[in-house]
């Protein structure tokens, strides 16, 4: 059976994010009846405080897409708040829910919960399988909790609570910082700036070897509606596009759609991540939802 949204009380955590504005532009859509509470108004790391907002606000359904996030440097200089943050958000957030008798839960976690080395693409089955990648461990192991988090408040107390796996996305509202995005958003940036400056050179992190998965922000946003309303299984699911591409070649195609003809500079001195994620997607695949934005279409528009 589908779960009808329209006129149901959604939360949105995280409404002011990319991925969390993206939610809110698809439920808006649906004609659900939207709640949200900036950062002023509530912190989510404050067990208190969110139960309080729950139970004022009694919210029927949960979009769980507020955490702290970032690119390999932010992860690599604020470990401790990257793990402590996501904890706390994802406790917090998921006690209020139980306490309030909220009907449905969902939890967006991150490709990065899978394996450095993980067989691709990469299978919901995979998670815990391996060693994590270093550079976004922290993050990583705050997710992997809230997966589990999830199941045992599933088995224990019979909530209808779903996890997520986006691959890498970009798009609208879209963190553009210059030592914490992440990698489209970054080189959109730089890209973008030297075009702007005349820079005839842009440095890009570590060999350009590494293949990503990208999948715009409004795709995602779409998956998660349609899984609100029509998936309840206790296993986790993958959302991606698909396709896949070098950050060297993903740095080419921006230079096109930005219009900048200069020279792309590999610098071997950083990081490159996990030689390759790629996530499977056949089971989101057989409930009948593929990506519709293209790579290019959608850098255009970011």
């Amino acid at each position: 059976m589908e779960l009808p949204l329209a006129g149901r009380r959604v939360w949105v955590a995280g409404h002011r994010g990319m991925v969390g504005a993206a939610l809110m532009r698809a439920l808006a859509r649906e004609g659900a009846h939207l709640l949200t509470a900036t950062h002023e108004q509530l912190d989510l790391r404050r067990q208190a405080e969110t139960e309080a907002w729950v139970r004022r606000h009694s919210p029927e359904f949960i979009f769980l897409a507020a955490a702290r996030v970032g690119g390999i440097l932010a992860n690599d200089s604020y470990p401790g708040q990257f793990i402590y943050d996501n904890l706390q958000i994802q406790t917090n957030i998921v006690e209020a829910a139980r306490l309030a008798s909220v009907e449905k839960t969902m939890l967006l976690g991150s490709s990065c919960i899978y394996p450095r080395l993980a067989p691709q693409p990469m299978t919901e089955d995979s998670l815990l399988t391996g060693p994590l990648e270093e550079t976004n461990q922290w993050y990583a192991v705050a997710k992997i909790a809230g997966l589990k988090l999830a199941l045992a408040y599933r088995r224990q107390y019979g909530m209808d609570m779903v996890s997520v796996m986006p691959t890498n996305l970009y798009g609208p509202d879209d963190s553009y910082d210059p030592l914490n995005s992440h990698v489209a958003a970054g080189l959109l940036r730089r890209i973008h700036t030297a075009r702007i400056e005349g820079a005839t050179k842009v440095s890009i992190w570590g060999s350009g070897t590494p293949r990503r998965e990208f999948l715009h922000v409004d795709d995602m946003a779409q998956a998660c509606v349609f899984l609100m309303k029509t998936w309840s299984d206790a296993d986790p699911i993958n959302i991606g596009s698909g396709q896949e591409v070098t950050i060297f070649d993903l740095a080419r195609l921006i230079a096109e759609v930005v219009g900048w003809t200069g020279e792309l500079v590999l610098d071997p001195t950083k990081p490159d991540g996990a030689p390759r994620k790629l996530l499977d997607t056949s089971r989101l695949t057989a409930l009948g939802w593929t990506a519709s934005i293209s790579l290019r279409d959608g850098l255009t528009d970011a």
